[in-house]
C-alpha cells in the first residue's frame, strides 16, 4: 500500500511539474506574439524609398486599343476598361490592363527575363504579395526589376534589392491609385497565368 501511495504521489507531483511548464511555455508564446504583433507598423507616408519616381496627374480613363505611355513599364494614365487579373505571369502582359490594375491598388513587378531567371525568378515569385500584385516579364527593362504602383515607379537593382518590400508597405493598397480595393479578378487574364 505504501508503495502505491508514493507511486501516485509521484505521479502527481511528475503532472503537476509537466502542466506547469507547459502553462509557463503557453505564457510565454503568448507574450511572444503580444509584442511582436503589438510593435507599430511604420506609416506609409513615412516610408522613404531612393529612387522613387512619381508622376503626378495622371489620368485615369479608360480608352480603347493600345495607348503610347511616358513610361516603359507604364504606372499609370489610361487604359483599358478591362483590367488585368491580378497574379504570376510567365509572358508579358498587355500594358492597358495591367494599368487598369494599378488603379484598383495593385502592385505591378516587371523583370528583365535576359536578367532574371531560375533561382532569383523564384525568389521574386515569392516576394510579392499573394493578392492585388502582377507579376511578369518585360523584355528590355532598364534595370532587371522594376516595381509600379499608380503614378509611382522604382528601378531596382536586383530581386533582392530591400526597396521592393518598401515600395510594397508603401504603395500596395494604397498611395495614389484612384480606385483602391476595386476587384483584381473577374477581369481577363495575360498569357502564360500560373498563379
Amino acid at each position: 500500500m505504501k508503495k502505491k501511495h508514493a507511486a501516485e504521489k509521484r505521479h502527481r507531483t511528475i503532472g503537476i511539474v509537466i502542466s506547469s511548464i507547459a502553462a509557463v511555455g503557453v505564457l510565454a508564446l503568448i507574450i511572444v506574439m503580444v509584442v511582436a504583433n503589438g510593435t507599430p507598423r511604420t506609416s506609409p507616408e513615412a516610408i522613404e524609398i531612393d529612387g522613387v519616381q512619381n508622376y503626378p496627374n495622371l489620368v485615369a480613363g479608360h480608352v480603347e486599343g493600345t495607348v503610347d505611355y511616358e513610361q516603359s513599364p507604364p504606372a499609370g494614365g489610361e487604359h483599358a476598361s478591362v483590367w488585368l487579373n491580378c497574379g504570376v505571369y510567365t509572358e508579358p502582359v498587355p500594358n492597358e490592363n495591367a494599368v487598369h490594375a494599378l488603379e484598383h491598388g495593385a502592385v505591378w513587378v516587371t523583370y528583365d527575363p535576359a536578367q532574371v531567371s531560375g533561382d532569383e525568378l523564384e525568389a521574386l515569385q515569392a516576394a510579392v504579395p499573394s493578392t492585388y500584385s502582377v507579376l511578369s516579364p518585360y523584355e528590355g527593362l532598364q534595370s532587371p526589376v522594376v516595381i509600379s504602383a499608380w503614378a509611382n515607379q522604382v528601378e531596382l537593382d536586383g530581386v533582392d534589392d530591400p526597396r521592393m518590400q518598401d515600395f510594397i508597405d508603401k504603395f500596395w493598397q494604397g498611395g495614389d491609385a484612384p480606385e483602391i480595393g476595386a476587384s483584381c479578378s473577374g477581369g481577363i487574364d495575360g498569357g502564360g497565368r500560373i498563379a
